[in-house]
């Protein structure tokens, strides 16, 4: 097989903040040409779940994102951190802090790329099963979001209307609804 790797020569952070980085670099190519400037965004690694509960309800959340400027209809998830043992307990814990609700089971689906071209981080999918509200949101101070519980048939039809427009969401849920044979290829 042919090499198709880059070398990178040299890094810089143009901007290193807390949850968002900026590498520039210079590459070369197996082919010997230089690649100058290449930037790289380094965020934090993901987590997200479709969450599933004892009655078979799904747990989605609606929230405002300001780049897009509309409120987003999305799955329960953020950022790893620090002190998460695994990247189940970061989920268990976002869902938790954003919906209240704990849950008896997790399936890991998989790792995605929300764009390997720029992006650095992954998210890690999950399907979280036999859920219960054990609790009030506990949301970070420049969080606000609503809970909104679907059924099955409701989560396809906002599929099939392209009403999820999180990429990275909308690979979760179709790797869960395949998961609990909702969905076949």
């Amino acid at each position: 097989m042919k090499e198709l790797k880059w070398k990178t020569l040299s890094s810089e952070y143009l901007f290193n903040d807390r949850w968002f980085k900026v590498r520039k670099e210079i590459c070369e190519t197996p082919e010997g040409k230089i690649v100058d400037p290449y930037y790289v965004y380094d965020f934090p690694t993901w987590v997200g779940a479709l969450p599933v509960t004892e009655d078979g309800k799904i747990v989605m959340v609606r929230q405002y994102r300001h780049a897009l400027g509309e409120v987003c209809i999305e799955i329960p998830g953020g950022c790893v951190d620090d002190t998460d043992q695994s990247f189940q307990s970061a989920i268990a814990r976002e869902i938790l802090e954003e919906t209240g609700y704990s849950f008896s089971s997790y399936d890991y689906l998989g790792k995605i790329s929300p764009n390997p071209s720029t992006n650095s981080n992954l998210l890690h999918m999950f399907l979280a099963r036999g859920g219960k509200k054990v609790a009030e949101q506990q949301l970070d101070g420049n969080e606000e979001m609503e809970v909104v519980l679907l059924s099955i048939d409701e989560l396809k039809q906002l599929l099939k209307e392209n009403k999820i427009l999180q990429a990275m969401h909308v690979s979760c849920i179709m790797y869960a609804l395949e998961k609990m044979d909702q969905l076949s290829f």
